[in-house]
C-alpha cells in the first residue's frame, strides 16, 4: 500500500509496510461493535428525552466512538476496554476543569452506563463546530489563543489526578518506543535525519525542571478544533494527566506551519527554560513517529500529521 500525503503544496508517497513484516501495528480494532441501533437503544433507556433528536455517526478514532445528536449534542462511546477508565476521568476532572480554561472543551452534559450489552460508562456532550486542525491550520495569529489556553490549564494538579503511563513522565520512560520506530522509520522514508535524531538525544537528557502540572496528554491536531482559521475548541481529553507540561508544548510543532507562529506561542506561554524546550521539542518527537509510524499502516491523516511535524522541527526558529 502507498500513503500519498501533501506537505508544502508538494505531493509526497510513502511506502507502507503489511503488518506482518514490522512490529508496529495501526488503529486498533474495536473490542465491541458501536452501531446507531445501539446507541438509539442506550439513549432511549436512559435518556429518553434526547432519544428523538436525529444520531449520524461522525468518527471513530483510536479509543472511541462519535455520534452527531441533533444540533447541539453529540455521543461519545469507548470502543476498547482501554477506554473505560479515560471516559470516566474526563467526567470526572473536565467539570471541574472547564471554567477555568480559555476555549472551550466537550465537559459531559449527560452521563450513560453499562446496559444493552455494552459494558462501560459513556457520555453525552456538547456539538463543538469547526473542523480539526490537520484539516484546516489555524492562523499564525492564534498562536497566544493555544500559549493562553496552555498557561490557563498548566497549573497544579491535585494528588488524586489521573495517573498516565505515557503522557508526561520522563521521557526515559518512552525511549524503547520510540528508538524502535524511528529504527523502522528509517528504512522507509527520509524524514529521520541525523537532526531529528540529535533533537530526540537531547531530549532525553534535558533535565524536569518544572513541578507537574494538569495536562492534556494527547493534543496532536486532531484534538484541536478549527473555525475560519481560528481554533474554537479543545477536544478528546481522555489522557487528561498530571506531569511534564512540554508534553504539552509539543502541540506548537504539530500545530503551525509557520515558524514565527511557533516562536510566538513559546514567547506568549512565557518563562520556558531551554531544557523545557528540548523537552518539548523531544515530545513533539516522539508524537510525531508514533502517527507517522502508526499511520503508515491504515491512517494517512496520522501520517501526514507526523511528516509535517518532523518537517517543522528540522526548520530553524
Amino acid at each position: 500500500m502507498l500513503v500519498r500525503i501533501r506537505i508544502h503544496g508538494r505531493r509526497m508517497i510513502l511506502a507502507a509496510t503489511t503488518i506482518k513484516n514490522m512490529h508496529a501495528i495501526g488503529t486498533p480494532p474495536a473490542d465491541i461493535a458501536i452501531s446507531r441501533g445501539l446507541v438509539s437503544t442506550l439513549l432511549a433507556e436512559q435518556h429518553p428525552d434526547l432519544a428523538h433528536l436525529p444520531l449520524e455517526e461522525v468518527d471513530t478514532g483510536w479509543d472511541n466512538a462519535m455520534f452527531r445528536l441533533g444540533d447541539h449534542l453529540a455521543v461519545r462511546l469507548p470502543r476498547r476496554a482501554a477506554a473505560a477508565t479515560l471516559i470516566v476521568n474526563e467526567q470526572t476532572w473536565l467539570p471541574r476543569l472547564a471554567g477555568k480554561l480559555t476555549l472551550p472543551v466537550p465537559t459531559p452534559v449527560r452521563l450513560g452506563k453499562a446496559s444493552q450489552g455494552y459494558p462501560w460508562n459513556w457520555s453525552v456532550v456538547p456539538w463543538m463546530h469547526g473542523v480539526t486542525a490537520n484539516a484546516s491550520e489555524p492562523a499564525a495569529s492564534q498562536a497566544g489563543v493555544l500559549a493562553g489556553f496552555l498557561r490557563s490549564l498548566h497549573n497544579p494538579a491535585p494528588s488524586d489526578a489521573p495517573q498516565n503511563p505515557v503522557r508526561g513522565v520522563s521521557l526515559s520512560q518512552r525511549r524503547e518506543m520510540v528508538e524502535g520506530r524511528l529504527e523502522r522509520l528509517v528504512g522507509r522514508t527520509s524524514l529521520i535525519t541525523p537532526q531529528i535524531e540529535q533533537i530526540w538525544e537531547t531530549a532525553l537528557h534535558a533535565p524536569l525542571d518544572l513541578p507537574p502540572t494538569w495536562l492534556h496528554g494527547d493534543l496532536h491536531p486532531r484534538n484541536v478544533l478549527v473555525d475560519r482559521d481560528a481554533i474554537t475548541g479543545i477536544i478528546d481529553w481522555g489522557d487528561l494527566t498530571s506531569g511534564d507540561a512540554a508534553t504539552d508544548l509539543a502541540s506548537i510543532w504539530m500545530l503551525f506551519g509557520d515558524p514565527h507562529a511557533r516562536q510566538a506561542a513559546l514567547e506568549a506561554y512565557g518563562h520556558i527554560s531551554e531544557a523545557t524546550l528540548q523537552r518539548a521539542k523531544g515530545w513533539a518527537v516522539l508524537f510525531s513517529v508514533f502517527m507517522l509510524d502508526t499511520g503508515l499502516i491504515d491512517n494517512p491523516r496520522h501520517a501526514e500529521i507526523g511528516v509535517r511535524t518532523l518537517h517543522r522541527l528540522a526548520e530553524p526558529m
